[in-house]
């Protein structure tokens, strides 16, 4: 006799990814970890340097944080690690306190951000306009690119054909398979020939040296007081803030690239827990790591939390197991690769002269505000934050303009009716006092607004003043036409709002 319930082995079954079962899946995410974990070790010992702290924190940070997000995160195949902008947040407070300050703050940055996402703050996410996404990306392009260029610039020849046979065997390979990531092989036959030639070139391992082990939990090194507290609490902040910024913003843009929907709240919460073990295992904590996302993305293909956790491993792997091999990898195979993750990341369509005929001169101007600030404060959490605000201030401009008044006068000469049309709020309101011909105008006022909506106090206000001055002339008005909403705003704050 058959059973209904099914057995503990066929639920799992069930709830296993169909991806499971695909070796081609499989295989793309395997090398796309590779590939990312390969170029996720010069810069995890570039922002440790930047943060002031020895190269294995930052690399502890990009193991743990990879790792940690691709189980709680809510966007799949995004990479967390330690980023560049983390690091110039953190680096005041390690250098003047130490290494335990900094990882106290990582750990209270953690607990902030689990906190904003509980709050719902990703929902914030919807009042990023588009013209700032795009200038978001293309900034984001021009930082990749830019922190290449102290690669390129003097240094010994070899490296400058390196960099352009790497870049054409990304170009050129898939045309003949993409089985195996063009980055992948890039770095290995750029790696083989620097090392059987004898080619003096800087190498992974001129940045710094590589852990030999695991991090070990533990907690940070600083007095458990109120002014360790008071210390640590504005870098905690500054670091959630701009760790959640960063990790929305690659969500949204990946969202894009494949087409599909992520959680952004599991998101938020999921990059405090990221930073919550992170600081407990000694890491200087990070957030989504734009450029070796579109690498896994966009370069390599990845699309699921795999190559997220592999990317993650293998950079331990790499460093623990094959430390001295990975040292020896030119980093002019790695500038090539992210040359091309700048390369294909820069949205071009955007500034094609035909685009930009079309675009609004607000819109093209938001974007250029965006990329200018980005690039100006090398922080992207800046630049969103100022172009939003850009976007917001054109955009109440130009909705003030659309609140027009017109005057129909009753045959009889009685009364007079004002049809208003339009969203009235804070900055259209401020021009509605001075529409009214209150000294000229019949006893009897109507202000018919069926074709207008009420948004803010301003708007209450802005009636009360014009019911005030005709009242004031011994005329009586008439408000009417009002939707349920306006109507119940208006009803809580008329005659609320002028002081007696």
């Amino acid at each position: 006799m058959s059973s209904s319930v099914a057995s503990p082995a066929a639920r799992l079954r069930a709830l296993r990814p169909g991806w499971l079962n695909n070796p081609k899946v499989w295989r793309t995410e395997v090398l796309a970890g590779l590939v990312v974990a390969l170029a996720l070790i010069p810069e995890a010992i570039s922002f440790s340097i930047i943060a002031g702290v020895d190269p294995a924190v930052g690399l502890f940070a990009s193991f743990t944080m990879a790792v940690v997000i691709s189980v709680v995160g809510g966007r799949a195949a995004m990479i967390s690690a330690a980023t560049g902008a983390i690091a110039l947040v953190v680096a005041p407070l390690n250098r003047e306190h130490g290494l335990g300050y900094l990882i106290a703050a990582v750990i209270l940055a953690g607990v902030i951000q689990v906190a904003l996402g509980a709050l719902g703050v990703a929902k914030l996410m919807r009042f990023v306009p588009r013209s700032v996404m795009v200038g978001f990306v293309n900034a984001l392009a021009i930082l990749i690119f830019m922190a290449q260029v102290p690669e390129m610039t003097h240094m010994p020849w070899p490296v400058y054909p390196l960099i352009a046979v790497g870049l054409a065997l990304m170009v050129f390979f898939p045309k003949v398979t993409t089985v195996v990531p063009a980055p992948l092989v890039s770095i290995v036959i750029l790696t083989v020939v620097t090392v059987a030639a004898g080619i003096a070139v800087p190498t992974v391992g001129d940045k710094g040296d590589l852990p030999s082990s695991l991090p070990v939990p533990g907690l940070p090194d600083v007095p458990f007081t109120l002014d360790t507290l008071t210390t640590i609490a504005p870098y905690a902040l500054a670091m959630a803030l701009v760790g959640l910024m960063e990790s929305l913003m690659t969500a949204k843009l990946v969202d894009d690239i494949t087409d599909t929907l992520s959680n952004k709240t599991r998101e938020s919460i999921g990059q405090g827990v990221a930073n919550i073990v992170t600081g407990f295992f000694g890491g200087m904590g990070g957030c989504a790591m734009i450029g070796q996302t579109m690498i896994n993305v966009k370069v390599s293909g990845a699309r699921t939390r795999l190559s997220t956790f592999l990317a993650g491993a293998f950079l331990m792997v790499l460093c623990i197991v094959f430390g001295p091999l990975v040292s020896d990898i030119p980093m002019a195979a790695l500038v090539a690769v992210m040359v091309m993750v700048s390369f294909a990341t820069f949205d071009w369509h955007s500034i094609a002269p035909k685009t930009l005929k079309r675009m609004p001169t607000g819109e093209i101007a938001v974007m250029a505000i965006t990329v200018i600030c980005v690039v100006a404060t090398d922080n992207l959490a800046i630049g969103v934050v100022v172009g939003s605000i850009t976007a917001m201030v054109i955009f109440a401009k130009r909705v003030a303009h659309l609140a027009n008044v017109t005057a129909v006068t009753d045959p009889d000469g009685g009364s007079v009716v004002y049809s208003v049309t339009g969203e009235l709020f804070f900055a259209s309101s401020n021009d509605l006092v001075g529409q009214f011909d209150y000294a000229n105008d019949p006893d009897l006022v109507v202000i018919d607004l069926s074709a207008a909506h009420i948004w803010d106090a301003s708007s209450v206000a802005a009636l009360d003043a014009i019911e005030t001055k005709y009242r004031q002339r011994g005329k009586s008005i008439e408000i009417t036409g009002l939707n349920n909403p306006s109507a119940d705003l208006h009803g809580k704050l008329t005659g609320e709002l002028i002081s007696h």
